[in-house]
């Protein structure tokens, strides 16, 4: 029996579309064997995650429910949550009732004995993994324990510096009200309008000490003169100067620059010539220089005064530090003045350095990024007869004429 030509066709196109089926399908099963092939030759996600925990800047460790780590990174020994790969005695307790009992923990691990080196606050937390296994997550606090710390003093001194002048005028203004005598009511006005400058003083550099450090990007730099920056910081002293009985001798002119503030830097060298004419005898001199060193531009000013023991001269740039209260207190100072400068050299991206030696005198001296030469005009003006500018404007040379 012969079989129909459209029979016959219809198997041809069967039999085509098979093959085109099994065809993609062997090349789709190709590709995942090969994307396979790739993803075995790397790293499982469990060398992944071993490599997240030995790369954590926490201190990480699992601990099982026979007490043993199981699983830790340096960091976590560094902080003493894991000491000789065993856990620390406080961790290990607190993991065992964890582990038997679940909920989490927080420990104290700060060491007994604060050192400058190592991290002197440290708090491990620990949380259950199920199946008896304990995470342990240790950080460094050191640096919010120490911020706290610097924000209850600043408070506590802020308090106690506002408190102070504004006690003072309110008995001065008692004691001017009683007063019969014009004299005295002169005496205790003066004295109120003393108080009261320095309570502005000190409100005027805790806002600007406040800017400083909230760290309030600079305005645009803009090139500085060096010498104006002496020669205004030290027309706003001068009349301390005078009253202090103390004189003030300059260098001569440096032409110098750098880059930056002019307001912030004349206050920060006025507060410097502020703080040598505070602590200089009446008749000594205080003395400002300028130069350029290498890549820097130092202003220094020395003093002839009683000078800073060695004990002292790290905490002097501290917020209401003062070598001698009372005589910071008798000359209005507020102990503010050497901070705003530390913090003006340091958003200039310089600092501020001191030498000084008890009964000799100080020396402060503000150290400053000097500007970057500036690169050679590539495009120098011509001389002789061709053109060339003035002042920004082209100008045509005479030139010599023959006879007509």
């Amino acid at each position: 029996m012969a079989v129909p030509a459209y029979v016959t066709v219809l198997a041809v196109v069967l039999a085509a579309l098979g093959g085109v089926v099994v065809g993609v399908a062997g090349v789709r099963w190709k590709a995942r064997s090969k994307r396979a092939a790739v993803v075995a030759a790397g790293p499982t996600v469990a060398e992944l995650l071993a490599r997240i925990v030995r790369r954590s800047h926490a201190g990480l460790a699992v601990i099982n429910r026979f007490g043993d780590v199981v699983l830790s990174n340096d960091r976590a020994e560094v902080l003493g949550a894991v000491v000789d790969a065993r856990p620390d005695g406080r961790v290990a307790a607190a993991a065992g009732r964890i582990a038997e009992h679940g909920g989490t923990a927080e420990i104290d691990l700060s060491p007994p004995v604060a050192s400058r080196r190592a991290p002197q606050s440290v708090i491990a937390r620990l949380g259950p993994l199920g199946d008896g296994f304990v995470v342990v997550e240790a950080s460094d606090t050191s640096a919010a324990v120490r911020l706290e710390a610097v924000r209850r003093d600043f408070v506590a001194n802020v308090g106690h510096e506002l408190k102070t002048p504004v006690g003072a005028m309110a008995v001065l203004a008692e004691a001017a009200l009683d007063a019969d005598d014009p004299a005295e009511v002169t005496r205790f006005t003066s004295k109120i309008l003393h108080e009261s400058r320095r309570l502005g003083s000190l409100v005027t550099e805790l806002i600007e000490l406040s800017r400083l450090q909230g760290g309030d990007p600079l305005p645009e730099l803009d090139p500085v003169e060096v010498d104006d920056v002496v020669r205004e910081a030290v027309a706003r002293v001068r009349v301390s100067a005078e009253a202090a009985g103390t004189d003030l001798t300059l260098d001569a002119p440096q032409g110098l620059e750098v880059a930056g503030s002019s307001t912030l830097l004349v206050t920060a060298l006025a507060n410097l010539l502020e703080n040598a004419i505070a602590y200089s005898s009446p008749g000594s001199t205080v003395s400002v220089r300028r130069r350029a060193v290498a890549d820097r531009i130092e202003i220094s000013v020395t003093d002839r005064g009683i000078g800073i023991a060695p004990e002292h001269q790290e905490r002097v740039f501290e917020r209401f530090f003062r070598v001698d209260p009372a005589r910071s207190r008798a000359t209005g100072g507020t102990g503010l003045g050497l901070a705003i400068v530390k913090h003006v050299a340091a958003n200039h991206g310089g600092e501020v350095v001191l030498w000084s030696e008890p009964g000799v005198g100080s020396t402060f001296t503000l150290r400053l990024p000097a500007p970057p030469p500036e690169p050679p005009d590539p495009d120098p003006p011509a001389v002789g007869n061709e053109n060339h500018h003035r002042n920004g404007l082209p100008v045509l040379e005479p030139t010599t004429r023959g006879d007509r």
